[in-house]
């Protein structure tokens, strides 16, 4: 298995930026996945992921916090680094943990750290009105920028708990409002994690960068899981959002590309899936 894995997808050239802006010109889905490790990377460059997320729900899903809060810049570097060797294709992002970019030098140095010693290409960090200034500073320091809008695990605890986002028009304007601001201070994908459907598809119409779901709706740029809760390993109360994937199929491998084959064909998210 290994040996036909090596040779996976060597003819397409790897995901970068611009051919991310390009498949949201095109109206082609942006398949992304969370991923820890470099054996769960390997099967998800092969399964056809164009992005890859070093999430810091590392802290929930691998060390086992109830929030992502405690997660370190040295944990998410240690992870990126792992998800780094086994990445031929896709194109890696990782996290800025919590107050690891609490000022612009601070947020500056630690994403160069994610670079440099993890191999990122995309820092992402959860913001609103007060992360303008700190996106506009990586962005002139040619750092490539995800800003994180809508449920924001982080702010869990300010905001009481995991909740949809964005149903009062008022929150829903000031959020449309953060995400053209923060693509004009040079952000290159949005993400978007519980919203409703409308919220999402207007977000995405308003924006010329990507715009990444995760609880989203249908009508945006690209979905994103988190890759555990696909494959049925995490246990309890799953969000709404979330699909079992490996039901009814042999492998993790398999798992993986019956979800890049739901998401390219808009089979996923369903209805059942999704906030209004």
């Amino acid at each position: 298995m290994y040996t036909q894995l090596e040779h996976r997808r060597m003819s397409e050239p790897p995901v970068n930026i611009a051919s991310l802006k390009e498949m949201k010109k095109n109206g082609e889905i942006i398949a992304c996945l969370t991923a820890y490790d470099a054996s769960f990377a390997l099967l998800i460059d092969a399964a056809g992921i164009d992005l890859v997320l070093v999430g810091d729900s590392l802290g929930m899903v691998i060390q086992g916090h109830d929030t992502t809060v405690p997660v370190t810049v040295e944990d998410v570097i240690y992870h990126t680094s792992n998800v780094k060797r086994n990445l031929q294709h896709a194109f890696l992002v990782s996290d800025m943990p919590f107050m690891s970019y609490s000022d612009p030098n601070q947020a500056l140095e630690n994403a160069v750290r994610l670079m440099q010693e993890g191999g990122a290409m995309m820092i992402k960090l959860e913001g609103g009105e007060g992360q303008i200034e700190i996106v506009s500073h990586l962005a002139s320091h040619d750092i490539a920028v995800c800003a994180h809008l809508g449920l924001k695990p982080q702010s869990v605890h300010k905001i009481g708990g995991f909740t949809i986002q964005g149903r009062d028009p008022k929150h829903a304007t000031a959020m449309k409002n953060n995400a053209l601001r923060l693509q004009d201070a040079g952000a290159d994908i949005v993400l978007l994690e519980c919203v409703p459907n409308e919220l999402g598809q207007s977000i995405k119409e308003a924006l010329d960068v990507p715009v990444i779901g995760i609880g989203a709706g249908p009508d945006i740029d690209g979905q994103i899981l988190v890759l555990y809760d696909i494959l049925d390993i995490t246990q309890g109360r799953t969000p709404k959002f979330v699909k079992n994937f490996i039901q009814g199929k042999e492998s993790p491998l398999e798992a993986i590309k019956s979800y890049v084959e739901a998401v390219k064909n808009r089979e996923y998210p369903a209805p059942e899936h999704c906030f209004s």
